[in-house]
């Protein structure tokens, strides 16, 4: 019997410990995207190839994070993914058009490679602190933030969005980023 009771406690605090590093339990800091980001190299590669990449919160189920990725950019194929709760599930296959005479990477981003969540991550947090500084808002939640990777390829154009709401909902905080962190615009 007290076998059973030490079982079932290592059982009990192993699921809270699990829980807690879930992906959809992440913060929406430097950290907690650094930790989403190496789920996403562990699922599809350290080398994976993404034309998009975004993590919306939802307050009933925590982050939801969607993804159109490639480990062979040379395929032309891709596949949109999407990461709730922990699970994956695939919503399309997808097969891209390049213009002749370039390559498909050319249009496609490779995170830590000049692109990173934990870069989005601190964003996240500087837009927040911003907010409350200078708006004196308070209590805001992430909606989305994303890597916004232009079609034409230009890397000098990609851009960070991070769009925050306040927890009761209203009014959406809208910023871009420049890769560097500069601000390029705030809208509400």
């Amino acid at each position: 019997m007290k076998l059973l009771k030490h079982f079932t406690l290592l059982a009990i605090t192993f699921a809270i410990l699990s829980c807690s590093n879930s992906t959809s339990k992440q913060a929406a800091t430097k950290e907690g995207f650094t930790a989403i980001e190496n789920v996403l190299k562990d699922k599809f590669g350290a080398n994976a190839y993404y034309t998009d990449l975004s993590i919306t919160y939802n307050a009933s189920i925590g982050n939801i994070v969607g993804v159109t990725v490639t480990e062979a950019p040379e395929s032309l194929k891709m596949g949109q993914w999407n990461l709730t709760q922990d699970n994956w599930t695939q919503n399309q296959d997808i097969t891209i058009e390049v213009p002749a005479g370039t390559k498909p990477a050319d249009y496609m981003f490779q995170l830590g490679n000049k692109i990173s969540l934990s870069e989005l991550g601190h964003l996240v947090e500087k837009s927040i602190k911003k907010l409350k500084d200078e708006k004196n808002v308070d209590h805001v939640v992430l909606s989305i933030a994303s890597i916004q990777f232009p079609n034409n390829g230009d890397m000098s154009k990609a851009e960070y969005l991070v769009n925050l709401q306040p927890e009761q909902g209203g009014t959406t905080f809208s910023f871009q980023y420049a890769l560097n962190g500069e601000l390029l615009n705030l809208d509400y």
